[in-house]
């Protein structure tokens, strides 16, 4: 089983004015004041490079023994379901829901059901959706916060009762948190804090632009998080563990400038959604994405011509099984970002008068 985004990602989602990336343009490794000896590749990092685990632990007010390091958020996600569940074993998954989630649960042999996270209803997490989607045969719970694709913030009250829902059957849940620290002073601590219940996985790279760094990372509770440690034995180790603890000491600066990026693109975001009649979306508060719906016309005529004449990509939604959306990615340098804008209206104009 493949992921079909990742490979329209890889091949695809390029262009001179990208609107598809859903993380911070890069940051530069120069602006980190690194040494050459900081770029050392040899050490002691059996099961966790010491300085990083700590930086982590650190960031998240967690004890070290409940961080396990990961290549990248994704892979703190399989390892999450991996020791979660075994095949037959019922997932419970969001809807619209990341692809590379949905195709980890499917790879791994569950039997993948969905709870619904309505666009009309600003896509918040509705726990009497989960509760009556469940069975006792749920034992893993999945969603985002902030959500992808929508940038939706769940609060921790409903977090808490969605612990509540999956105690009740002995699930755990998994919350991708990799865009949650992009609402800044009023970012929420991680689900992790809530219950037992909880897994969540994070990174370095949608925020703060450190893609290069593949530095991603789960909290769990110590026992499920040495089962992860375990089973990633199979798959390698942590590249650039150094240079991603020098990125944790550096994390305010590198954070000052990813919110610079994302104020100014989403309040022109959001002013560009307000003069448009063929879109329709809620305003965007937080995040680093958005996801109008195309009122008229087709999302995969848009894109077409997007990328022929006006040299700019944004994501189908079909990737995220709402076809009649797209995600726009807000971390781009601001003039870029503005001038994408443009040539996405430029397009919708040009496909409202075809029709």
């Amino acid at each position: 089983m493949s992921s079909a985004y990742m490979e329209w990602a890889k091949t695809r989602s390029r262009a001179r004015f990208t609107l598809a990336t859903s993380g911070l343009g890069p940051y530069p490794l120069a602006e980190l004041s690194v040494k050459i000896e900081d770029l050392e590749i040899n050490g002691p990092s059996n099961y966790g490079y010491e300085p990083l685990l700590k930086a982590i632990a650190g960031h998240a007010g967690v004890p070290v023994e409940c961080v396990v390091v990961t290549t990248g958020a994704s892979m703190a996600n399989h390892l999450a379901m991996a020791v979660s569940i075994s095949s037959g074993d019922e997932v419970l998954m969001e809807h619209p829901a990341y692809e590379l989630l949905l195709r980890t649960a499917q790879y791994l042999g569950a039997d993948v059901k969905r709870f619904a996270r309505i666009p009309d209803e600003g896509c918040r997490v509705d726990p009497g959706q989960i509760e009556r989607a469940m069975t006792p045969r749920t034992r893993l719970i999945v969603l985002t916060n902030l959500h992808n694709p929508s940038s939706a913030l769940t609060d921790e009250s409903t977090l808490r009762r969605v612990a509540e829902i999956a105690r009740s059957v002995k699930a755990r849940v998994l919350v991708g948190e990799v865009y949650l620290e992009s609402v800044f002073e009023m970012t929420t601590r991680s689900a992790f804090h809530l219950g037992e219940e909880f897994i969540t996985g994070n990174s370095l790279t949608k925020v703060y632009g450190l893609s290069g760094l593949r530095c991603g990372w789960a909290l769990a509770a110590p026992d499920i998080a040495r089962k992860m440690w375990l089973l990633n034995d199979l798959f390698g180790v942590i590249p650039a563990e150094r240079l991603s603890a020098i990125a944790f000491s550096n994390l305010d600066r590198i954070r000052a400038r990813s919110r610079a990026f994302l104020d100014a693109n989403r309040a022109a975001c959001n002013r560009f959604v307000a003069t448009r009649d063929d879109l329709e979306a809620l305003p965007l508060e937080f995040g680093t994405v958005g996801f109008p719906r195309l009122k008229s016309s087709s999302v995969d005529a848009l894109c077409r011509l997007l990328r022929e004449k006006y040299e700019t990509t944004v994501v189908p939604g079909s990737f995220f099984e709402m076809p009649e959306h797209f995600r726009v990615g807000l971390g781009g340098e601001p003039q870029m970002t503005a001038e994408g804008l443009e040539r996405l209206a430029a397009a919708l104009d040009q496909l409202r008068t075809k029709a």
